[in-house]
Formats: structure tokens, C-alpha cells, sequence
């Protein structure tokens, strides 16, 4: 029996193949209800979503928009970052490997590059990922050199990476462009600009820079890690001697509460080892509550802040005069009241050019206002400077 030639299979195959393509069923596509329902307009819509944190909604005008063209590279590109927030990074690469096949237009060619410089900064995959964002960012910028939101997420790449100067750069030139993006790439150019003069010399101390609102925790890493708290205690803090009679009775009591464990909440906390240190140390202000509770992620205000930083200039300096030496003094601030219980705290900080006010135009404190991270290392930055550390 002779062999049957693979021309003669093709032959009889390939019509049955065309059959089965034309009649597997065709995404529908949905009719436009009106002159703005179009793709477009949709992707516009999503994106504006997805900077106000409305995910769930920005994947809803995405998927409106390929309803209406399946084959619309811009909405799978959206779809792609909204998943990337959400935490699915599988899915978001799916939607932007779609995204790339059917990329046709310049302005699809952008959403695709910005979309993924998105998502490899929030996925920080691996050790290279910036070096993937750069790589997308040039492909964005050959295809548009104004391309104000690749500037302005590859800024935000670099800021993540703890690389401010290039962040800086980034923000500049968004700025400079003067299109999208400018109101936040101002915002982020004055707090890199601010990390910057603040020169945190520690990993933690990056990290902590990028913080929006301080809590307990991350001062007392801060004041170890970055002040390096205890060695400057050791080199420049007094020594008190009580030579006065103490009861052995008493001496055994105490011994025994001091065994009892200072703060019940903090074993599992990341920070455990440098809040142990402040509790060690007595910084006033970090002490634990009377519960034996130290409550970690407690948010700090610039008042409480003070007081920390009012604790450890006198003890670094020695000069117990600073406790009291604004009692009675008239207010520099025009929503501080002198009968405060931190009042002479802030004005300590404030005189020596270690805190200043909030607001520069109503000369404000803001005693209750959060205190971020940028500002808490410039104040460390200060009072290294003021102690000629």
C-alpha cells in the first residue's frame, strides 16, 4: 500500500480547519449608546479612576471601552495597571501582553510603555526591575520625547528604589513639560528635594523617608538606626551617681517588677529590637503605657515629636535649663497657647532651627498635624548639625 504524500493530508485538512475558524463565535461587539460612548473616552475615564485608587471602577470603564473594540490596545494596557494594584501581577501581564499585540497607534505604543514602568514598580520583582522600567522608559521617550507621565513614573520608580537624585531629574522634567502630572510631580520634587537635604546615611532611614504620617515604631528605629541613639549616649550622655541608702528589701522588689516584660505588644513587631533600645534609654515621650502597652503603629503629631526631640537635646547636652526655659514666655505661634503642656518643647525646637512652623505664610505650628517622614530626618539632620555630630 503506498505511503500517502503530507501535501495529500494538508489537502484534506486544512478546509476542515477554515470551517471549524469561521464558525467558532466572534466577540460581540457592543453598539454605541451615545456620541461619548466611545473606546476612547472610556480609557480616559479609567485612567482617572485608577489615580483616584478606584480600581474596581477603572477596570469597569476599561472593559466598557472593549466592549465596544475588542481589539483596543489602551484598555487592555489600563486594565493591566488596575490589576497591578490590586495585587494580581499574573493577570496584569496577561492584560499587557495583549496590550502589546494589538499596539498599533503612538498613543497606544505609550500607554503600553507607561503601563508596564506601573507595574514594575509596584511588582519590584527581582533585582533589575528598575533597570526593566528604564528600558520601558526609553522606549516611551524615543516614541515621544514631551511624554510627561513616563517622566513622571520613572521618577516614581526611582524613588522607590531609593534613588532621589534621578527622581529628581524626573520630576524636573515633568514640570518642565508642564502637562500631565504637574501638580504631583511638584508635590514629589519638594519631598525628594527635602530627603535630599536630610541625607539619610541608613537603608531604614530611606525607607522611613518615604513614610507620609510617623508612628511610635518608626521613631524609635529612626533615633537608633539613623541617630544612632545609643552610641551617642554612651559618648556624650551624664552619668548620675545616687549614693543614698536603699533599702535591700526594696532593691529585690524592684528587681523583680524590672523582670516583668515592659511592653506586651511589641514581640511580633518588626521594629522589636530598636523599640526595646528607646524603652532601654528612657526617651521621654516612647516610654510604655501604664498597661505594659507600647501600641507600635501609633501615629505621632508634631507636638509629641517635639517633645522626643526636646528629650534627647537635653540629655545629649546636659543642660536640664531647657525644661523649663520658655515657661511664662509669650507664643511665637498664633495656634500655640503658652499654658500647652508641649508649649516649651516646641519653642526649644524651634528657636535652636530644629523643627520650624507648618506653614510659612500664616507662620502655623500645627501641633497636631502628622509629621512625615522627610521632615522627621531633616529634624535629625538639624539636631546632628546644632550638636556638631
Amino acid at each position: 500500500m503506498k505511503r500517502r504524500s503530507p501535501v495529500w493530508l494538508m489537502t484534506a485538512v486544512l478546509p476542515v480547519l477554515l470551517l471549524v475558524f469561521a464558525c467558532a463565535p466572534k466577540p460581540e461587539i457592543r453598539t454605541p449608546s451615545g456620541a461619548m460612548d466611545t473606546p476612547s473616552y472610556h480609557v480616559n475615564t479609567g485612567l482617572r479612576l485608577l489615580e483616584e485608587e478606584r480600581f474596581d471602577d477603572a477596570e469597569r470603564s476599561f472593559n466598557l471601552a472593549i466592549e465596544l473594540d475588542p481589539k483596543y490596545s489602551r484598555a487592555f494596557s489600563g486594565l493591566g495597571v488596575a490589576a497591578a494594584h490590586k495585587g494580581d501581577f499574573k493577570q496584569a501581564r496577561e492584560h499587557m501582553s495583549t496590550a502589546r499585540k494589538f499596539m498599533k497607534e503612538k498613543q497606544e505604543k505609550l500607554d503600553y510603555h507607561v503601563g508596564m514602568i506601573r507595574i514594575h514598580s509596584m511588582e519590584r520583582e527581582g533585582t533589575k526591575w528598575v533597570n526593566e522600567a528604564e528600558s520601558e522608559f526609553k522606549k516611551a521617550v524615543k516614541e515621544d520625547e514631551g511624554c510627561a507621565p513616563a517622566y513622571y513614573f520613572m521618577g516614581m520608580a526611582y524613588r522607590k528604589a531609593y534613588e532621589f537624585g534621578k527622581a529628581a531629574d524626573m520630576f524636573t522634567r515633568v514640570i518642565e513639560i508642564d502637562g500631565p502630572y504637574v501638580n504631583q510631580a511638584n508635590q514629589e520634587w519638594r519631598l525628594v528635594q527635602k530627603i535630599q537635604r536630610a541625607a539619610p546615611g541608613t537603608l531604614i532611614g530611606k525607607k522611613i523617608a518615604l513614610v507620609d504620617k510617623m508612628t511610635r515604631a518608626d521613631v524609635a528605629a529612626l533615633f537608633v538606626q539613623e541617630l544612632k541613639l545609643p552610641e551617642l549616649y554612651k559618648k556624650r550622655g551624664r552619668k548620675d551617681f545616687d549614693t543614698s541608702f536603699k533599702s535591700p528589701e526594696k532593691t529585690f522588689q524592684t528587681e523583680t517588677l524590672l523582670k516583668a516584660e515592659a511592653a506586651t505588644d511589641i514581640q511580633n513587631h518588626p521594629m522589636r529590637t530598636d523599640i526595646e533600645e528607646v524603652m532601654k534609654l528612657g526617651v521621654r515621650g516612647l516610654e510604655p503605657y501604664p498597661d505594659h502597652t507600647w501600641h507600635p503603629d501609633e501615629r505621632i503629631n508634631r507636638a509629641e515629636y517635639a517633645i522626643m526631640v526636646e528629650d534627647l537635646l537635653i540629655k545629649l547636652t546636659g543642660d536640664d535649663k531647657l525644661a523649663t526655659e520658655f515657661i511664662g514666655a509669650p507664643s511665637a505661634f498664633p495656634d500655640l497657647r503658652h499654658d500647652l503642656p508641649y508649649f516649651n518643647a516646641v519653642m526649644v525646637v524651634t528657636t535652636r532651627g530644629i523643627m520650624e512652623a507648618e506653614s510659612l505664610a500664616t507662620g502655623e505650628f500645627n501641633a497636631m498635624g502628622p509629621i512625615d517622614g522627610a521632615d522627621a530626618l531633616l529634624v535629625i539632620r538639624r539636631l546632628k548639625n546644632l550638636l556638631k555630630l
